[in-house]
């Protein structure tokens, strides 16, 4: 469906089309004047030279000086100097005595009566050179002293009417017009080009348009609550919100620098590089975890970029995290509850068939294997919500046939919270589980020390750990060595709460054969609120 325009709305290229135009056309004009101009200076300035060289000739001439002091002058000079007037192709000679009058002139008439026109500086024996309407109308003249026995004798005046000088200025006007109509058509077709492609740079849009657009544009990036970022299709930054530059740490410079340069997570400018589509994608950013989605952006069919949005969702995986722990609980109490059926049962068959001694036995052992598990693990562990979720975890560990020790132990108030203190046990455990499960024997270890103010938590187990060349980037979003997708958070989620607390994640190999990951925690370093 064509774009509706206002009449007044013409395309910008049509507009810069027309200005163009009129300065090319104003441009050409004005040099085509200035050329005219030019070229009629040249001209003068050629007359003037030529009458000045012809005149000192003749003045130098020894039959004008021996004629000039002669008791009949012009009956020598006049046919003398029409014929240096027709061969130098001037318009009068004229040789005049001190007093102007004329021994010499074109139209024989005039011989005898006065010189009209400044003599200047010539009878004191200088030549001088001007420009004035004599008796044959305006003509560029030269007037040379005739210099006789080292005195001035008389006067030679050699001159060119500006009506010639026209004529030949005329003669040079087609040449200087030829150029001139080259000049405007290249500037014509130069205009064109560009107009078409300024057609197609602005999609035939008018100026209201592209206003608007710009002015709608500011007011939904400012306003959005998410973080829009777009790439052109060289992988740069051309467009960012405020709120992209907040989530995503960027530096105020951040338009026009490529992608990769900007410290975003590996798997996103991977995933933008490749062309990817990416739909609500969870990352780690430094304290913050947020929902990114990609996609290529299209223009008419062709590809000119990328877009991200971003979305902060760290004050909800605050919350999953702690709907996670509950949810972890509940498992391990379906587990235990389900031991407990089967240990029931057993009682109950055993009573059934008469065997009460045997069932009290067996019961009596079960508690006390039960109560000898939790007490392990409470003495341990004094911290209640930690002590709650190693006890599910092992009571998971036995129902997926997994050995899970606890070793060392943490007081009641370690200085970490205990729902960071969840993050980084649940899901080192978690990773552990998920390492062993093909692993043959299934064995995973826990190493808790919370002593001179820092935690340490290590949790190794004998899967087929980590290659040297991995370990750099496991703590990255969506890094697995199964390649699922979505894998990969709850590593980051534990390299998150390290960072927070001034420690770190190391990872390297374990007593067990498999993975051993190592978090140190500082008591001391209180994280900063998420922005």
């Amino acid at each position: 469906m064509p774009r509706r325009r206002s009449s007044r709305d013409s395309p910008v290229a049509r507009q810069i089309l027309g200005l163009q135009v009129l300065v090319v056309l104003v441009l050409v004009v004005s040099a085509l004047a200035l050329a005219a101009y030019d070229a009629r200076r040249d001209v003068l300035d050629n007359a003037a030279e030529q009458g000045l060289t012809v005149a000192e000739s003749l003045a130098d001439s020894p039959t004008v000086r021996d004629a000039v002091v002669s008791e009949d002058p012009s009956s020598v000079l006049q046919p003398y100097a029409e014929e240096v007037r027709a061969d130098t192709d001037t318009d009068f000679v004229v040789v005049m005595a001190l007093d102007r009058t004329r021994y010499t002139h074109p139209d024989p008439e005039r011989i005898g009566q006065k010189f009209i026109g400044d003599l200047g500086s010539a009878p004191q024996g200088r030549p001088f050179v001007q420009e004035y309407a004599g008796t044959l109308g305006p003509s560029v003249r030269a007037v040379v002293p005739v210099v006789v026995d080292g005195r001035v004798a008389a006067l030679v005046s050699v001159g060119t009417t500006l009506d010639r000088i026209d004529q030949q200025l005329v003669g040079d006007l087609p040449t200087i017009g030829v150029a001139a109509l080259g000049t405007l058509a290249v500037g014509m077709a130069g205009a064109w080009l560009i107009s078409r492609r300024l057609r197609r740079q602005t999609h035939g849009m008018g100026e209201r348009e592209i206003t608007r657009m710009y002015e709608y544009y500011r007011a939904v990036l400012h306003a959005v609550r998410e973080g829009l970022l777009l790439v052109d299709e060289h992988d740069r930054v051309q467009l960012v919100n405020d709120e992209a530059r907040r989530l995503l740490v960027l530096p105020d410079d951040v338009v026009g620098r490529p992608l990769q340069e900007l410290g975003l997570p590996p798997g996103l400018v991977e995933a933008v590089l490749d062309d990817a589509t990416e739909t609500d994608d969870v990352y780690v950013l430094g304290q913050q975890v947020l929902v990114i989605s990609s996609a290529p952006a299209y223009w008419g069919g062709q590809e000119v970029g990328a877009v991200l949005t971003v979305r902060d969702r760290t004050e909800l995986q605050t919350v999953t995290g702690e709907l996670d722990l509950v949810r972890g609980l509940t498992e391990s109490l379906r587990a235990q509850n389900h031991e407990a059926a089967n240990r029931l049962h057993a009682v109950v068959s055993l009573i059934e068939m008469g065997r009460h001694e045997q069932a009290v036995a067996f019961a009596t052992e079960e508690l006390a294997v039960a109560q000898s598990l939790a007490d392990e693990v409470v003495g341990a562990v004094e911290e209640p919500v930690l002590a709650a979720l190693l006890l599910g975890k092992t009571a998971q560990a036995a129902e997926r046939g997994i050995e899970l020790r606890i070793e060392g132990g943490l007081g009641p108030d370690v200085g970490v919270p205990p729902r960071e203190l969840v993050t980084v046990v649940g899901n080192l455990i978690d990773n552990a589980f998920d390492a062993v499960t093909d692993a043959s024997p299934r064995a995973v270890r826990v190493r808790l020390d919370g002593a001179a103010g820092r935690v340490r938590v290590e949790v190794g187990d004998s899967g087929p750990g980590v290659r040297p060349q991995d370990a750099a980037r496991v703590l990255e979003r969506g890094w697995s060595t199964k390649a699922t997708q979505g894998r990969g958070l709850g590593l980051a989620l534990v390299g998150q709460v390290a960072r927070q607390h001034g420690g770190g994640v190391e990872v390297d190999r374990s007593e067990l054969g498999g993975a051993r990951f190592t978090v140190v925690l500082d008591t001391q370093v209180r994280p900063e609120p998420a922005r």
